[in-house]
């Protein structure tokens, strides 16, 4: 499927509007069972960043780990092969697109803990404006599960603290200000949210407010995103939390994300 038949312009336009827009059916089964491997080694063989935020004891298991493209070849195959970076080209506006990361997010059956309203950008190492995110489930994604996004919040000009995932509290930073609590008010915002099948996938801006619900049904919730940069990214350094730390990069804040670390994984013709 070509990238413009994929993302029409009445995509491309929800995207800008409000951060976040939903594309059906965008990814062939093969990607789907490419990327189930991959977790199901990224599972069996966590990596250093690897994250549990169930506590001992509690119900459920929501796991996270990022940064594994490199030794788990079937996300370095769906980075470099499959037609996220170019959905994700169209969607920016962008002339190249660099990997930033991927990062696998898994809720099994009766996970209470919820994933808390929060931005992207504030917990990267990397300033501008194209820097976007394709979220891509593995199972069937009931709407009462489904990750929810407040439409047009991109825009809002607004920097938040980053949240701890595994209490909802803010990271220790002198950076942002604290999150609205969305959840009080929810009338006062457009929220948005699908139930979404395997080949789907959301996109949504670094700096769109979302969050996510547990999961308390009897299916599996796994998904991955992977996080893309374009042409006006830049790379940085946070006072405080930087989440993935990327820590042994050489990179200069302020300069191009092309590296090592930072794939080029699609160029314009």
């Amino acid at each position: 499927m070509a990238t413009e038949d994929a993302v029409s312009l009445d995509e491309v336009e929800r995207f800008a509007r409000d951060g976040v827009v939903v594309l059906r059916g965008v990814f062939a089964p093969e990607w789907v069972e490419t990327l189930a491997r991959g977790v199901a080694r990224n599972l069996a063989e966590p990596g250093p960043l690897a994250k549990l935020y169930t506590a001992d004891g509690a119900p459920g298991f929501f796991f996270g780990d990022y940064c594994n493209w490199r030794r788990i070849s079937e996300y370095r195959a769906f980075a470099e092969q499959s037609p996220a970076a170019a959905i994700a080209a169209r969607l920016m506006g962008a002339s190249k697109v660099n990997l930033f990361h991927e990062h696998v997010l898994v809720k099994e059956p009766g996970t209470r803990e919820r994933t808390p309203w929060h931005h992207d950008q504030p917990y990267w190492t990397v300033d501008g404006w194209q820097v976007c995110s394709l979220w891509l489930p593995l199972d069937a994604v009931p709407r009462e599960t489904a990750v929810e996004f407040v439409a047009g919040s991109h825009r809002w000009g607004a920097w938040y603290t980053p949240k701890r995932f595994y209490d909802g509290e803010n990271h220790p930073t002198n950076e942002g200000e604290q999150v609205p609590d969305i959840d009080a008010a929810r009338g006062d915002y457009e929220i948005v949210g699908w139930a979404m099948a395997p080949g789907d996938c959301l996109a949504f801006h670094a700096r769109t407010l979302h969050g996510a619900p547990g999961n308390v049904t009897e299916r599996r919730r796994r998904a991955v995103a992977f996080r893309f940069t374009g042409d006006d990214a830049r790379f940085a350094r946070r006072d405080g939390l930087m989440s993935p730390p990327f820590e042994d990069v050489t990179l200069a804040p302020g300069a191009l994300m092309d590296s090592e670390t930072f794939p080029v994984v699609w160029r314009g013709r």
